[in-house]
């Protein structure tokens, strides 16, 4: 088990999915579509009214599928905690039951099962958080708001989104689309890297599997560009 020190913990957590989550879909989505526009046509004002369309409902289509997704996992857990304790309050006898196997499931048997059982149940915050976690399969508790989490993804999002766009606004369309590409892939491979370094992973692979995910897009990109070009 790897050894995080406390910054390690506190980034690793939801936060820094919501800023991978936003950031890598806003590159590599704007990036396919800003090709695709700019395959099918030679007009860089055309590509930025495209591109700014797509970077505007992709920040906010993420921020509003962000709350929605985290809301309803707060009223999930919230329903499941509340259940959890009725029944630790109501069914003592069956919640310590279930206390019991899972610790005979661990290995424990004879006097020193009964002894975790008795120690267990009779701390009820313990009991309680054994409950959620090796019975239910809680995850800790994500105490990032849903508005927060709504921020966090938009906010990354646009700054994802914005990148593809950068060589539209000084280069002409042909040569912006490689320059692009070049930047993008660069920006997921330190983004993939730097997810690994903080959490787990081997930070080579995950900075390849990034680009990999990013050149999808672009080759998706060109395609469905030059083929709407042809029509």
């Amino acid at each position: 088990m790897p050894n995080y020190d406390k910054k390690r913990r506190g980034i690793s957590g939801g936060l820094l999915a919501d800023i991978v989550l936003g950031g890598q879909d806003g590159v590599v989505n704007v990036l396919g579509i800003t090709l695709a526009i700019a395959t099918a046509t030679s007009s860089s004002k055309v590509v930025l009214i495209a591109a700014f369309a797509a970077l505007f409902a992709e920040s906010i289509s993420m921020a509003a599928v962000a709350y929605t997704s985290k809301k309803a996992l707060v009223d999930y857990r919230k329903s499941v905690v509340e259940r959890e304790k009725w029944e630790i309050k109501n069914l003592p006898k069956k919640e310590a039951k279930e206390i019991y196997e899972i610790y005979r499931k661990k290995g424990f048997s004879g006097s020193i099962l009964n002894k975790i059982v008795k120690t267990i149940v009779a701390k009820k915050k313990l009991w309680f958080n054994i409950m959620l976690t090796d019975e239910l399969g809680l995850p800790k508790e994500d105490r990032t708001s849903p508005a927060k989490a709504a921020f966090v993804v938009g906010l990354a999002s646009v700054i994802g989104s914005f990148i593809p766009i950068i060589p539209f606004l000084f280069l002409p369309v042909r040569l912006s689309m490689y320059v692009s590409v070049l930047i993008c892939c660069i920006i997921l491979f330190f983004a993939g890297a730097y997810k690994a370094k903080i959490t787990v992973g081997d930070w080579k692979k995950e900075g390849i599997v990034m680009v990999i995910v990013g050149v999808s897009a672009a080759i998706a990109g060109y395609v469905i560009g030059y083929l709407l070009g042809k029509l």
